[in-house]
Parts: C-alpha cells; sequence; structure tokens
C-alpha cells in the first residue's frame, strides 16, 4: 500500500468504524417486520408434556421424533390424541417423513430405524396399517394449550434442515413424481402416452450446497403390494417400488442445479366439519397448501375451529415451483423448529389480524393470502364433500376468492377503502398459482410490506 492511501485510510477508518456503530445501535432501535424467533430458542427439554400445565417465564423446547405412534397417515382429524401439549410461545422440533420414501428405498428408507418402522409392510405385518383417505405421513398433533375455536394460531418456521439418508448421511434424497393427478397428465406428446415418471434427486445434507441434482429417472411399473394387490398407478400410500421392475435412466437434467426451498407442503390444525379429512385438498384450516414461500422466517396464521388446534405438519419439500404441475415437489424428509403463538380472539380486534378466518402467510416483506376454488370445501359441499371436491376445481373461483381475501386484509389492516384496496391490488400485488393438484386449487395473493406507510397500519395484537 503507498503512503498516501495508509495515510488516507487513517483518516477514513476512525469515521467509518464510528458510522458503523452508529448504524449498528439505531437499527437495533428499529421495529421489525416479524419476531426474531430463532435468535432465542432455547434448549431443548428432555420431556414431552402430554397435557397441560402452568405456563413459564420463558417459552420452552421440545422434541418430537417421528416414529409409528407420533404419525399420521393421510389425514387430519379432531379426534386424534395429541402426541404433545405446549403453551403459547413454546417452541417444538417435530421430524416429518416424506410419504413417497418407498419410490427408492434403498436410498429414502433403509438404515433409518424410524422410517423403516412408519413404512414396515410385510404379509404379516403392516405396522401403519391406518392409511389414507389421503396420502401425506403428518407429524402430531400438537396441542397448544387455552387454543379455543375463534382463536388464531401463530406457527413460526423457525428452522427447517434435510434429513441424512439412513445409508449416506451426507447426503439427502428427494423424489418427484409426474403423476396422475399431475395437471400435465393428459398432456404428453411422446409416447407412451399417458405415464407416470419417478425422477430421484440428491441433496447434501450438510447443508454446504444449496442446490439439488437429478440421479436417475424411471417410468412406474405396476407394482405389487404385500396384501397382493397389484397397482397400475400411483393409486395407494406408502408403496415401496422394487425397483427390478424398473429402468433407470441415468441421463436426466444433466448440468442442472435446482434450487432447494424447503417448506412443508402441508401444515395445519384439526377442522370441525367431519371427524376424519383427507389430507390433500386444503382449507380454511390449511393442511396441504404447498406454498413454496412457507420457508425459514416466515410465519403462518391459521384460524381455529376445535379445542387445542391440534397443529399437524408433513408432507416436507426441498424445492417446488409455483403450481406443483406435475404432482409433487420434491418429496423429502424435513426436521424443523417450530414455535406456536397464540392470538385470542378478544385481542385481535383493532389490531392487522382482525377478520383473518383463512390461512395467512407472512414473510420478512410481505403479506400473502391463500385463496382456493371453495373456502371451506367441507362445508359447501355437504356431507360427499370429500369426494366432489376433485372434481370440481377451478381457477377462475379460487383467484376470486383470493383477490376478495386481500381486499377485505387490506380495508381492515391498511383501513382502505374498497375502490383504494382494487386499486393497489391491481397495480402492486401479485397473484400466482399455489398448486393445480391437491383437488381444491389454489391462488396466492402477495402483498409487500414496504409499500405502506407504517402509520397507517394497523399493529399486529401482543403476544398471549
Amino acid at each position: 500500500m503507498s503512503e498516501n492511501r495508509r495515510k488516507r485510510w487513517s483518516k477514513i477508518w476512525p469515521s467509518l468504524f464510528i458510522t458503523t456503530v452508529v448504524l449498528c445501535f439505531g437499527a437495533s432501535l428499529l421495529p421489525t417486520g416479524m419476531g426474531q424467533a430463532s435468535a432465542a430458542v432455547p434448549p431443548l427439554e428432555s420431556t414431552v408434556p402430554t397435557s397441560c400445565g402452568a405456563s413459564t417465564a420463558s417459552p420452552r423446547h421440545y422434541q418430537v421424533a417421528a416414529s409409528p405412534e407420533t404419525i399420521h397417515w393421510g389425514f387430519y382429524s379432531k379426534n386424534l390424541a395429541p402426541i404433545i401439549s405446549v403453551n403459547s410461545q413454546d417452541y417444538v422440533t417435530l421430524e416429518t417423513i416424506t410419504h413417497h420414501a418407498g419410490d427408492d428405498y434403498d436410498r429414502m428408507i433403509a438404515g433409518d430405524p424410524a422410517i423403516e418402522a412408519i413404512y414396515n409392510w410385510t404379509a404379516e405385518e403392516k405396522t401403519v396399517s391406518d392409511r389414507g383417505p389421503g396420502v401425506h405421513i403428518l407429524t402430531g398433533p400438537v396441542y397448544v394449550c387455552g387454543a379455543e375455536p375463534g382463536d388464531l394460531l401463530e406457527v413460526r418456521m423457525v428452522d427447517l434442515k434435510l434429513r441424512p439418508s439412513g445409508t449416506d448421511p451426507s447426503k439427502t434424497y428427494g423424489s418427484n413424481a409426474a403423476a396422475w393427478w399431475g395437471f400435465q397428465y393428459d398432456n404428453h406428446k411422446e409416447d407412451p402416452k399417458p405415464r407416470e415418471v419417478i425422477t430421484l434427486y440428491e441433496m447434501d445434507a450438510t447443508g454446504e450446497l444449496d442446490y439439488a441434482t437429478a440421479v436417475y429417472r424411471y417410468k412406474w411399473t405396476p407394482q405389487t403390494t404385500p396384501d397382493g394387490t397389484v397397482h397400475e398407478t400411483i393409486d395407494y400410500p406408502g408403496i415401496i417400488v422394487d425397483h427390478d421392475t424398473v429402468d433407470e435412466i441415468g441421463e436426466t437434467l444433466e448440468g442442472v442445479k435446482v434450487p432447494l426451498r424447503l417448506h412443508l407442503g402441508s401444515m395445519g390444525v384439526a377442522p370441525s366439519e367431519a371427524e376424519v379429512v383427507d389430507s390433500i385438498p386444503p382449507s380454511y384450516f390449511g393442511g396441504n397448501i404447498d406454498n413454496r414461500n412457507i420457508a425459514i422466517g416466515t410465519a403462518m396464521y391459521y384460524p381455529i375451529a376445535v379445542p387445542g388446534a391440534l397443529f399437524s405438519g408433513g408432507d416436507a419439500h426441498a424445492s417446488q415451483g409455483d403450481s406443483e404441475l406435475d404432482g409433487t415437489a420434491i418429496e423429502t424428509s424435513i426436521t424443523g423448529v417450530f414455535q406456536f403463538v397464540l392470538h385470542k380472539q378478544a385481542n385481535l380486534a383493532g389490531t392487522i389480524l382482525e377478520g383473518v378466518n383463512y390461512p395467512l402467510l407472512e414473510t420478512p416483506d410481505s403479506w400473502i393470502v391463500h385463496g382456493f376454488t371453495y373456502p371451506n370445501y367441507l362445508e359447501a359441499l355437504g356431507e360427499d364433500a370429500q369426494s366432489e371436491i376433485y372434481t370440481l376445481s377451478s381457477l377462475d373461483p379460487a383467484l376470486k376468492d383470493s383477490s376478495a381475501k386481500l381486499r377485505d386484509f387490506l380495508m381492515n389492516g391498511m383501513n382502505l377503502s374498497e375502490d383504494e384496496a382494487f386499486s393497489l391490488i391491481t397495480v402492486g400485488a401479485d397473484f400466482a398459482i399455489t398448486q393445480v393438484v391437491d383437488g381444491n386449487w389454489g391462488v396466492h395473493g402477495i402483498i409487500p410490506k414496504g409499500i405502506f406507510d407504517p402509520a397507517n397500519v394497523k399493529p399486529k395484537p401482543g403476544l398471549s
């Protein structure tokens, strides 16, 4: 370094240092868009409470490991016994297991005792025999003490980590199924038409690499389950594919790196309308929303329909694009850390969350409302709702529902008139196709936080 540069730097450095200190101190005083929960996660407790106790001065942190006893396969239900009870602001580490692990047993099941136990199915024994009417393996439910119908449950995504493969802890694998329920199934160009194709992806379980690469693909062939049933298509959850019956094509998506977007496709609280509810169609209670934006550092708000809320989560995704066009994301297993914050109905009046009776996502820079073909298909379609919804889905009503919810959110939370709201939606909001594969199709509306004067935005409710 030249003498002149040294002199110049010696004069500038003290000013830069002082400026940096002042800016950092000032930034610490600014209001933040979301709670900084991850910075204060307490250490894990050694026990898992199964009944409600008195809340403590500071939040607690518990862990629920995946096992046949802590998961339910293919449904939400208000009748499920909770596997854990927590107070508002407590943290829970939940292990979630993919329902597509059977697409490659060696990479996604073998060597992992928990997944082996969950998938165990022989001619003599089927460990988890209650599968359906949906397909997702859900961990839970979590009972939130004090939660009552009419309240709102905030679930903060504090951390998400890929579950290492049981045969190679440095790697994680995921499966994408281009399946019969995919939007593209009747729109193939090449033969054979139609067809189902599995593409297996590999990820770095250490977290050093932030992308997935394809390992191989294969066309689905008829598979026989231990009960002797032949499955011509992917029509039952947890089928373990016999790889002696398929041809693996290794030259797949060569040179392509898919950015990771870790999220849970299905999270929600128990609905009240039926005893057992299919895990596939999403609705007002959340469920299988499949929004790739529900990531680390975001929070979902769910309207509570039954005492205790009964939250469950699963259907973990390594990455997914809007629409989930061919049927699935990169389905994998993920361990997540979640904070549960209860907002009592009486505390919602006069806040930005007043009137929220639908799944609402908050990111650091946006609010995202979720619209569906039917906002509450269980109520709208009556006793045959869980079968009829698969024949009635359309994006037109989903967009109308999403835009109406966003209008209401802006009118309430930002004190806008209806005309102001629709103008702002048109010029300042974005709509995206959440998914077109889950029975009750979804469109989400995104409004940036930064376009509002904070003085015109209603506050959030205080912590319970």
